[in-house]
């Protein structure tokens, strides 16, 4: 067979557009600098209260690597996610749109993670589907609560790859909990008593009823890689760590998007015995277990920054830092000073979160933000920098762009929520809130009264007047509960 050689033109057309296929697209900055698509590690931790963080005023648990996204990017004081759960909270921030537009409004426990009815809608996208498209590697990598079921499994929602677990809750070890101290604590028993402990040996101390209303977190919901259930001997904390480092090497040659969904420092507490020697001064042990859990959870986030700036990659990474929800103070003795309420309650402490974002040079590095802003933000904002089509559908905005604009101008006027019989809305530094078996609506001034110690509803009736015909307007766009329940109207 004769090859004909092609025209040296020709080979250098066909070179030429090889290249432009294969090279790194590129967004530009405001100064119109290009910018290869950054990275992206979205980090979240489980039930981490607002007031824990150093940087968010916490002064009992040290936390220098989670501060270091506040001095190197910018920390935002009034960030809200949707829900004050977990499943509806990370649904919302991994759909870019409030839950309740798709009925995903109450949190899946329990048995019902493993209804084949229960878990993400298959026509809402995720982040990681988005991102997928435009070519980014995914992993998830922790926990998922949007689906216990094979059809809502991660890798058919976007990732890539998954390493964690599905439902809500896992122990970090395997009993017998060698080498670990480990507080079993889920509710207020009849008898005012709240749980269980054990000593590092396994052996149990104390006990009420002897752990009766304890969940079995483990049962059909084992670590799973993949969809292979994999016998996983390091404390859970440390080896989704090692998994984020493992995978960020694997694809550092490529645009990435790794989610790192922490179990840490949801219950059961479970802390190993060398963190909670640097606490040893902390009397009460349940506190003690959860300052060893943040502190592990604090060495992650910097190993995971560590690894980035070994390879390079620190100036080309979006790096995001939150709480799915507020902490749940009896439950794990979590702070969300100075705040009221906590996990599953609609005052600010169940819905206002620690948030952190980090981009050297595309953001600024030691910014402190007061505006509101929410995790529905984060969505249009990372597609934006991936130089990906924001859909017009989405509830968020992107913060790049809004936090070039003068301090006086809103990022966010409003925000909404509603669980059950539950609900809330935000206009400016006004927030209406009813909770289940209110028989009137409260109003607070925000920007003055933080804490929500001051009802204003009876000074002020027109104002409530007309946030509750905002809220039910609002309200009008979203669906009836897939699970859980008829919907039950507050307003």
């Amino acid at each position: 067979m004769t090859i004909i050689p092609l025209p040296a033109c020709f080979r250098f057309l066909t070179f030429l557009v090889s290249a432009l296929v294969l090279m790194p697209s590129v967004v530009r900055s405001e100064e119109n600098k290009p910018v290869t698509r950054p990275n992206v590690i979205l980090i979240v931790a489980d039930d981490l209260g607002y007031g824990e963080p150093s940087c968010f005023g916490g002064k009992e648990i040290p936390t220098p690597h989670i501060d270091s996204l506040a001095t190197n990017g910018v920390r935002f004081t009034r960030a809200y996610v949707t829900a004050p759960t977990c499943a509806a909270s990370r649904v919302g921030l991994l759909t870019g749109r409030y839950q309740n537009r798709f009925g995903f409004e109450f949190n899946p426990i329990g048995a019902v993670n493993s209804d084949p009815a229960v878990g993400l809608p298959p026509g809402e996208i995720t982040l990681a589907e988005a991102l997928r498209e435009a070519g980014y590697a995914t992993s998830l990598v922790g926990k998922w609560h949007l689906g216990g079921t094979a059809k809502f499994h991660p890798q058919r929602n976007g990732f890539d790859e998954f390493f964690g677990f599905l439902h809500e809750g896992h122990y970090f070890v395997p009993p017998p909990w060698a080498g670990h101290v480990t507080w079993l604590r889920r509710r207020t028993l009849p008898d005012g008593s709240q749980g269980r402990w054990t000593s590092p040996d396994g052996r149990l101390i104390w006990s009420t009823h002897m752990g009766s209303f304890e969940p079995d977190y483990d049962a059909d919901n084992p670590v799973l890689r993949s969809s292979q259930p994999v016998e996983e001997k390091e404390n859970l904390t440390e080896a989704f760590t090692r998994e984020a480092e493992d995978f960020i090497s694997r694809h550092r040659s490529q645009p990435f998007f790794l989610y790192l969904a922490y179990s840490a420092v949801h219950s059961p507490l479970q802390g190993p015995e060398d963190y909670l020697a640097k606490f040893a001064h902390i009397d009460d042990i349940q506190r003690r277990i959860f300052a060893a859990m943040l502190a592990q959870l604090d060495d992650g986030v910097g190993r995971v920054l560590a690894r980035l700036r070994s390879l390079g990659l620190s100036e080309n990474t979006l790096v995001v830092f939150l709480s799915d929800n507020g902490g749940p103070t009896r439950e794990l003795t979590s702070s969300n000073a100075p705040l009221r309420g906590e996990k599953g309650s609609l005052f600010e402490g169940g819905v206002r979160v620690p948030f952190l974002v980090q981009w050297p040079g595309q953001l600024p590095a030691g910014h402190v933000e007061s505006r509101m802003v929410s995790s529905l933000d984060l969505f249009p904002t990372v597609l934006a920098a991936a130089g990906a089509k924001v859909d017009a559908t989405l509830d968020g905005v992107d913060l790049r762009s809004a936090l070039a604009t003068p301090d006086a101008t809103p990022i966010r006027r409003t925000h909404y929520w509603r669980v059950g019989g539950q609900a809330a809305f935000i206009k400016d530094d006004w927030k209406i809130h009813r909770a289940r078996g209110d028989k009137a609506t409260q109003l607070y001034h925000l920007a003055d009264d933080p804490g929500e110690a001051h009802d204003l509803a009876a000074e002020h009736p027109d104002r409530v007047t007309e946030m509750e015909a905002a809220w039910k307007e609002f309200d009008a766009g979203m669906v009836d509960p897939l699970w859980g329940g008829p919907i039950r109207k507050a307003f």
